[in-house]
This record gives structure tokens, C-alpha cells and sequence, in this order.
């Protein structure tokens, strides 16, 4: 079988409807447009929310807010909640995706909320100020993910 002699399945395509070809096609005449008025016409009806000249809905409510379209959502993690890992130990979003704390395909930002006993090496896309101080208040480190990429991109 070649692709030029290929054809539909029977049924598969219906033929187009011819408007306003006779009385014999059900759709001549007035070609299924009714009589007389605005939808009759060529170009005519009516756009979209238009409401017959009444004040449409989008317009009678007030307006209100503001969408940030540069808006970045990040996984929150306290601190306080990293002192269930070891001290001495590396913690990266993988490590707290593995363990639960954070959900997958989102950034991690640190807060400094809750106390941190041991010294770990915290790495994060965001950090609070006071996070920061309460990471390094206890030995550790906090190390941005976007400063380590750069860095690693650096050494090449």
C-alpha cells in the first residue's frame, strides 16, 4: 500500500456543510441564520462579555491586587528541624527531600526559627539573616547553592 492510495476509515470523514444551496439541503434560504438582525449579518454578533450595552460584570466589580509574575516560592525548612541530622554532616535539598522536610522541583529557604545545638554544613538556595547567624552560631556553615555552581563553573 502506497500513501497516495490510502484512505479513511468508513465514516471517519464526514463532508463539509454547504449553506444556503437550495431548499433541498435544509440549510438554504437563510443558510441556518434565523431572520433579520445582527447575527444575520456578515460580521455580526456580538464579542465576548459584551452584555448588550448594560455595564459588563468585568467592569462593575472593583479591581484588586497584584500578581508578582518574578514571584519566587520556596520549601520552607527551620532550623530548628535540622537538628535531627548528625553533627559534622552536609545537608542539601536532596538530603531533605530524601528525609521528608521538603517536596521535589521547588527551592529551599532556611529560617531561623528554633534552636541548633551541632555544627553542620547547611546548603540552601535561600537563607534568612537570622538563620544564617543561628547556622554559624553553632559551628556551621551556610552555603548558597547559586555561590557553589558559580564557584564550580569558575574552576573549569
Amino acid at each position: 500500500m502506497q500513501l497516495d492510495s490510502m484512505k479513511g476509515a468508513a465514516g471517519s470523514r464526514r463532508k463539509r456543510k454547504r449553506l444556503g444551496r437550495g431548499p433541498g439541503s435544509g440549510t438554504g434560504k437563510t443558510a441556518g441564520r434565523g431572520h433579520k438582525g445582527q447575527g444575520s449579518r456578515s460580521g455580526g454578533g456580538t464579542k465576548p462579555g459584551f452584555e448588550g450595552g448594560q455595564m459588563p460584570l468585568a467592569r462593575r466589580l472593583p479591581k484588586r491586587g497584584f500578581k508578582n509574575r518574578n514571584r519566587v516560592a520556596y520549601q520552607i525548612v527551620n532550623v530548628g528541624d535540622l537538628s535531627r541530622f548528625e553533627a559534622g554532616s552536609v545537608v542539601d535539598p536532596e538530603l531533605l527531600k530524601a528525609s521528608g522536610m521538603a517536596e521535589a522541583r521547588m527551592p529551599v529557604k532556611i529560617l531561623g526559627c528554633g534552636v541548633i545545638e551541632h555544627g553542620l554544613t547547611v546548603r540552601a538556595d535561600a537563607f534568612s539573616k537570622t538563620a544564617a547567624a543561628a547556622i554559624e552560631k553553632a559551628g556551621g556553615k551556610a552555603e548558597l547553592i547559586s555561590e557553589l555552581v558559580k564557584a564550580a563553573g569558575e574552576t573549569e
